[in-house]
């Protein structure tokens, strides 16, 4: 039940942002008495600011609820995925190249884990550049997460 109301939020969402340049990441619901959807939501050359965030959620929750999503109260919270949490669409890593990061990735059935500068994304791979000035290159496929490490200068 609980994946079926998720796919139908994250096709109404998609619908909003297809006339926008941002892309759907995730689609939470959090229990309770009232339950939370959280949608988040990114763009691939810059970030999101909190007038966006708020009218895709006004959009996305009138077609909720002319789609009778849920039969009672609910909210909703729309934002960007912010620091903390791990790329998880490939469209996310362009914009961080030069940033450190972490990936974690499967190497010969095995998971491996390099920190490191986010030197370049193509198609298939990322290529990691490792404090001891080495290169990795991972494909996207192997990798199971990769979190962006904040900097403040």
């Amino acid at each position: 039940m609980k994946n079926e109301v998720i796919n139908k939020i994250s096709e109404l969402a998609e619908s909003v942002l297809s006339t926008t340049d941002f892309f759907l990441v995730d689609v939470e619901i959090k229990g309770g008495d009232t339950p939370e959807v959280w949608v988040s939501i990114d763009a691939e050359d810059r970030g999101v600011n909190m007038d966006e965030c708020a009218e895709v959620s006004n959009e996305l929750s009138f077609l909720m609820d002319a789609h009778d999503v849920f039969s009672g109260r609910y909210r909703i919270n729309v934002s960007s995925p912010g620091l903390s949490r791990p790329l998880v669409d490939r469209r996310q890593y362009p914009k961080n190249v030069g940033r450190k990061a972490k990936f974690k990735f499967k190497k010969d059935g095995e998971y491996t884990k390099v920190e490191g500068t986010l030197k370049k994304v193509d198609d298939n791979h990322v290529v990691v550049g490792v404090d001891d000035e080495s290169i990795k290159k991972i494909l996207f496929d192997d990798l199971v997460e990769t979190k962006i490490i904040p900097s403040f200068k």
